[in-house]
């Protein structure tokens, strides 16, 4: 997401919950339309070589701001969250997020081409920090930095292996692209190859392009990629989303609800689906919710609606949410973890680390069926 065109909700959010709420709405809604994209940060050049860097982490005690005894949302249970900062010039928008099945070793993506991996601490199940944290730059195939304008990095999936060493797709939005690369300890190698797109990602425009991406776990499909583009409607005004099947992408479309668009998605171990949702408005702020697609939903062609399981608001310890990940928990539960982009807006947004757990029954079930 281009910085900056979200960046005045947070703070707009915080405003607004004051006495003087209709007039900071119409200084704010004015402020909005005449600055445009100029109160965001320019993005930072992506790293020459990898560093170590020191991340200071703030522990957020409860998710609900006017009720800090409640643990429940939805179907999600509230496991803790952190605030992250760092000095580091290249640290913040965040857009992407894989974690290992330990829930320990985590892979994010900045929107301006660089890698993070570092290992995630618990205090019992809260996250508690984030240590041995590198950060360097994704390569293109000659081993060189992209061009400013191609580092649009957004989504990333583990394909083989692990974050520590496998094969991982990274999806890219303005120059659309999925690049294929490895990863090791020493980070992402530089880029191998492509994957083909669908023609009508063009269409996509600049900045509402490839958004989410991951690869399927189980069910008829397991194995496929599956992305889906920020905002990319259909002649219904839906959103589009694409499986590669057999090498190939073949489009289906999510109910497009409320005015939320895709952030990314997480895949699930039964061969579902979970997709990250945003609105922006004035005068409430941003907004993050989470739908879940079962798999007997996900086909090519299909109309998906899903299920809610998560609606939250500035009452809530939210920003701009756009990395999601998965990873088993205790007693068949499902981890689910978040982190924001501040959109390198260190003064107005935050970068925030979310964890919630759902019961495996409560992603099982019939629920809404695709058309």
């Amino acid at each position: 997401m281009q910085p900056g065109s979200i960046g005045f909700g947070p703070l707009l959010g915080r405003l607004l919950r004051g006495k003087r709420r209709w007039a900071l709405a119409a200084l704010g809604g004015a402020l909005v339309v005449g600055a445009g994209f100029a109160l965001g940060q320019s993005k930072p050049a992506v790293p020459e070589k990898i560093e170590a860097v020191e991340v200071h982490a703030t522990p957020i005690a409860a998710f609900d701001k006017t009720d800090t005894e409640r643990t429940r949302f939805g179907k999600l249970t509230w496991r803790g969250g952190l605030v992250l900062t760092s000095t580091s010039p290249s640290f913040g928008g965040f857009s992407a997020l894989a974690l290992d099945k330990n829930g320990h070793d985590l892979l994010a993506l900045t929107d301006a081409g660089a890698w993070m991996l570092g290992v995630l601490t618990y205090d019992g199940d809260k996250p508690a920090g984030l240590r041995s944290v590198r950060m360097g730059p994704i390569l293109s195939p000659s081993s060189e930095t992209d061009e400013p304008e191609d580092h649009d990095s957004e989504g990333v999936a583990i394909v083989a292996g692990s974050t520590r060493k496998g094969e991982a797709l990274v999806s890219f939005e303005r120059k659309h692209r999925i690049a294929v690369l490895d990863l090791d300890d020493a980070g992402f190698s530089a880029v191998r190859r492509y994957l083909p797109l669908p023609d009508t990602i063009a269409d996509a425009g600049d900045n509402r392009g490839l958004e989410g991406l991951t690869v399927l776990q189980g069910g008829p499909y397991k194995g496929s990629v599956v992305a889906f583009a920020e905002k990319l409607l259909d002649k219904s005004r839906n959103h589009t989303g694409w499986i590669w099947v057999e090498g190939k992408p073949q489009a289906f479309h999510l109910a497009r609800e409320d005015g939320f668009d895709d952030t990314d998605t997480a895949a699930l171990p039964d061969g579902g689906l979970l997709v990250l949702e945003r609105r922006f408005r004035v005068p409430e702020g941003v907004r993050t919710r989470l739908r879940l697609i079962r798999s007997s939903e996900l086909k090519p062609g299909a109309l998906v609606h899903g299920e809610r399981l998560l609606d939250a608001s500035m009452d809530q310890e939210i920003d701009n949410m756009e990395g999601l990940a998965v990873f088993p928990g205790a007693e068949g539960t499902v981890v689910v973890t978040m982190i924001s982009d501040d959109n390198f807006n260190h003064g107005l947004q935050r970068t925030v680390l979310l964890q919630f757990a759902i019961d495996g029954a409560d992603l099982a079930g019939a629920g809404p069926r695709s058309r």
